[in-house]
C-alpha cells in the first residue's frame, strides 16, 4: 500500500521482502548511532520482525525504500511502556493492548532531512487510528540523538521528561511523548 513520499522514495507497510533490509537498518542504528547495539531485553522485535509486525494485524512496520534499499523504518505495536525501566505512572497511563507505541523510527543518515520520518510516522498513526482498539499513541526517545527532541516536539506532546537528574540518577536521556489519535 504505497503512500505519498518525498522525491522518489516509496513508503509502504513492510512485506516479507523488506524485512532483511529493515533489520539491517535497525541493527546498524543500534550499533553505530546509539552505540550500545542489540540488547535482548529491549530489542526482541528485531529478531523476528515478521511475527512482530507483519503477521500481527494490529502491528505494522512502515518502510521507506529507494532503488530497492530500505532507508527508513517506523514500527508500531500494541505494547505500552514496560515498568521497569520506565516509570510506573507511564506504564499505568499507557497500558498494553489499548496503546499504540511507535518505535524504530530510523532513517539512514544520507536520507535524512527529506521528510521521510514524518511521512512514516503519519502512515503509522493513520494505521493506528483505522485499526481500532487503540486509545493513545505513545513513544519515547533518546533526546541525546541530534534532532530527535525537536522532531518529536513538532509532532507530539511531552508527557514525561526522564532525563537524568539528581532525582533520577544516571541513564539515557529519555523523554516520553503522546501523539493525538487521528
Amino acid at each position: 500500500m504505497p503512500t505519498h513520499a518525498p522525491y522518489r522514495y516509496a513508503l509502504r507497510h513492510a512485506t516479507t521482502e523488506d524485512l532483511p533490509g529493515a533489520r539491517a537498518l535497525i541493527l546498524d542504528t543500534l550499533y553505530r548511532e546509539f552505540g550500545y547495539g542489540y540488547v535482548p531485553a529491549w530489542h526482541t522485535d528485531v529478531i523476528d520482525l515478521a511475527a512482530t509486525y507483519v503477521d500481527d494485524p494490529r502491528h505494522t512496520l512502515v518502510v521507506a525504500v529507494l532503488d530497492g534499499e530500505v532507508v527508513g523504518t517506523t514500527a508500531l505495536h500494541s505494547r505500552g511502556p514496560a515498568h521497569p525501566p520506565h516509570p510506573l505512572q507511564l506504564a499505568e497511563r499507557y497500558p498494553s493492548g489499548s496503546t499504540a507505541q511507535l518505535t524504530r523510527v530510523y532513517v539512514r543518515s544520507a536520507h535524512r532531512r527529506h521528510g521521510l520520518a514524518r511521512h512514516m510516522v503519519e502512515t503509522a498513526c493513520k494505521f493506528a487510528s483505522q485499526e481500532g482498539g487503540y486509545q493513545s499513541i505513545y513513544l519515547h526517545t533518546n533526546v541525546d540523538m541530534p534532532g530527535a527532541e525537536a522532531f518529536w516536539r513538532s509532532l507530539a506532546k511531552e508527557v514525561y521528561d526522564a532525563r537524568p537528574t539528581g532525582e533520577h540518577g544516571p541513564g539515557v536521556s529519555t523523554v516520553h511523548f503522546e501523539i493525538p489519535m487521528w
